[in-house]
């Protein structure tokens, strides 16, 4: 074995000092706060039953995680990093968003634009509709489900609009807020239109590339995609792997990008910098929506727009095919946190309120408090509701409009957790806010045997807008 000559001993010396101060130079709380980081999203994923999580947090630019935790395919037991790639579900809007606003810049199109000028065949009742109905879900186009669209079917363009232009608009346009992934299909398909680029190589070509988000990229089960994870959903006790999608169903501008951590990094990076977009387009695109009574609902381009610790919360979830991701914005703290996860059921917003409160307490997600109920009459029509509910005699004209999925499924399930339980003994109220025109409340209902937490939203006319429940 070789000696080190005197001069080598002098540089592996000064280059140690050097790592010895570097260390001591770095906040000790720094350590502190990564191992909190790291036990929350661990405890995270025990208790939601998570394979494999991908986390990025960024603080005033400075990346303190870029990692992942777990497994990304459970057949193979391969590790999660920052390199693996999860699907981006409805995450993917802000892009589309992006690719729409990019025709914008160039005058190919115009958020006012009616939807007739680019799809002349298109109902009569969708001659009110513009592109930003579209980008900010007002258009009263309804969601597309399995009873609408064949997800082993591959379907063109041309095919995807027709059945489109199929379903009855549930509102005025720009009368209400309901999330459509349809309205942000056709975004993908009027791209196409006016640039005569497919989407997914309009982002691919001016935001991906210039970005440094080096796999991004539209999904592709067939390609040969290095880092690819595997999606699952927990059936009772066993996982199973993902549903299949048919191939060109899994390309549509709804959300249906694979991205990685790093991906997810460089483009928080574009982001805080304000690349790809003018400052004005970026301003739209976090704008909230105005409706057509004047008030504002807390949704701009593809991006949730919320309150937390005093200031803009700018965060989107999405989920699709055994993947689940949360990408959150806390910009009074300068804080970015991303969250990726290959479990249908998973909670990714859960993980991203553990690992902000870590970071910042002030960003802790407020816990709910009883206050004082001014409005008898709504505690009593919730009563009503829950005993109708467990009936199963709760009828979609009791909605304003009815949110994809909720009939049967969500229906029967309420029916079938309430039916056993009796009448509540107590309504507690915890919350009431405006959302747009509707108005939402929040009970904590106690039964006999169990606590659950009730949302539920009414429109100016009575109806619902919607209505949902938990256990505590």
């Amino acid at each position: 074995m070789l000696q080190p000559s005197s001069a080598a001993l002098l540089r592996i010396l000064t280059c140690l000092l050097a790592l010895c101060a570097a260390c001591a130079s770095t906040p000790s709380n720094d350590a502190g706060l990564l191992q909190r980081i790291e036990s929350a999203v661990k405890r995270e994923m025990e208790e939601q039953k998570i394979p494999g999580v991908g986390l990025a947090v960024v603080r005033g630019g400075e990346v303190l995680v870029a990692r992942g935790f777990g497994l990304a395919n459970l057949e193979h037991q391969v590790p999660a990093s920052e390199r693996t790639i999860f699907q981006s579900g409805s995450v993917g809007k802000q892009f589309t968003a992006v690719a729409v606003m990019l025709q914008v810049e160039e005058g190919k199109l115009a958020l006012d634009d009616r939807l007739s000028k680019h799809f002349p065949d298109a109902p009569a009742s969708w001659s009110a509709i513009t592109v930003e109905h579209l980008l900010t879900h007002t258009s009263g186009i309804p969601d597309y489900t399995p009873q609408d669209v064949d997800f082993r079917r591959d379907y063109n363009d041309e095919e995807l609009a027709q059945a489109a232009y199929k379903l009855p608009l549930e509102f005025t346009p720009g009368s209400r807020w309901n999330y459509s992934n349809t309205g942000y299909v056709l975004l993908g398909i009027l791209v196409k239109k006016v640039s005569g680029e497919f989407y997914g190589d309009v982002l691919a070509r001016r935001v991906f590339a210039p970005l440094g988000m080096r796999t991004a990229r539209v999904i592709s089960e067939r390609d040969l995609v290095p880092h690819r994870a595997a999606g699952y959903e927990l059936d009772g006790e066993e996982w199973k792997n993902q549903e299949w999608v048919a191939p060109s169903l899994n390309t549509t501008a709804d959300g249906a990008l694979y991205l990685s951590i790093e991906d997810f990094v460089a483009w928080d990076a574009g982001l805080r910098a304000g690349k790809v977009l003018r400052p004005e387009s970026w301003r739209r695109v976090f704008t909230p929506v105005k409706l057509n009574s004047g008030k504002s609902y807390p949704y701009g381009f593809g991006w949730s727009i919320e309150e937390r610790g005093g200031a803009a919360l700018i965060q989107h979830g999405g989920a699709w095919q055994g993947f689940k991701a949360m990408i959150a914005r806390y910009l009074g703290a300068d804080l970015t946190v991303i969250v990726l996860a290959n479990v249908a059921q998973a909670d990714p917003g859960a993980i991203v309120d553990a690992v902000a409160a870590q970071c910042d307490p002030a960003l802790a997600r407020p816990a709910l408090a009883p206050i004082e109920d001014r409005e008898p009459k709504v505690a009593s029509r919730v009563r009503e509701l829950l005993e109708q509910t467990a009936r199963g005699a709760l009828k979609p004209e009791d909605f304003a409009f009815v949110r994809a999925g909720f009939f049967p499924g969500a229906a029967q399930h309420f029916a079938k957790v309430l039916e056993p339980l009796g009448a509540p003994r107590e309504l507690v109220l915890l919350e009431r806010r405006e959302l747009g025109d509707d108005t939402s409340y929040v009970y904590r209902v106690v039964f006999a045997d169990l606590v659950l937490r009730v949302g539920v939203q009414f429109a100016p006319d009575g109806r619902l807008a919607n209505f949902g429940m938990r256990r505590e």
